[in-house]
């Protein structure tokens, strides 16, 4: 098992492309939590992933209560990210069975999403700076979830 990455209510599909790439490239399970802000389907899925989105293996959720149910089920550990986290990335002991929550970029995780999760991470920045861009996040967090979870490729 490897950690995988969940995307909440994505408002971009270049970023869904570019975690969809991600997560092919890793070998990991990516989420996509509806709605989206665009239109999503097989085609969007195509485009924004180009070439990778045939390799990527990609779970549909109608909505946050069916994907936190899943998750649930399977016994995985919902872990969100956000700029309001508690514990900081490098300080946080990451598991295999871990899914990487991402908030929809315009609106970040909702308190429903945040209440769920299991704990809230946060990628330090320099003094100054809010944010990332989401797809940029999450490829940070998830090399560091490998990293810990010896899950890199040989």
């Amino acid at each position: 098992m490897l950690p995988e990455i969940a995307l909440i209510e994505p408002d971009i599909a270049g970023n869904v492309g570019t975690l969809l790439r991600t997560a092919a490239c890793f070998g990991v399970t990516i989420h996509i939590v509806e709605p989206c802000g665009f239109p999503f389907g097989e085609r969007a899925l195509r485009r924004a992933g180009m070439d990778y989105a045939a390799a990527a293996n990609v779970e549909r959720h109608a909505d946050f209560a069916a994907f936190a149910g899943a998750m649930h089920q399977r016994g995985q550990r919902m872990v969100l990210l956000t700029t309001k986290g508690a514990t900081r990335m490098d300080g946080f002991a990451f598991t295999p069975s871990d899914v990487l929550l991402l908030g929809s970029e315009s609106r970040g995780a909702s308190d429903a999403v945040h209440d769920a999760a299991a704990a809230r991470v946060q990628i330090p920045l320099q003094p100054g700076f809010r944010s990332l861009n989401v797809a940029l996040a999450g490829g940070i967090a998830l090399a560091e979830a490998l990293r810990q979870t010896k899950g890199f490729a040989p």
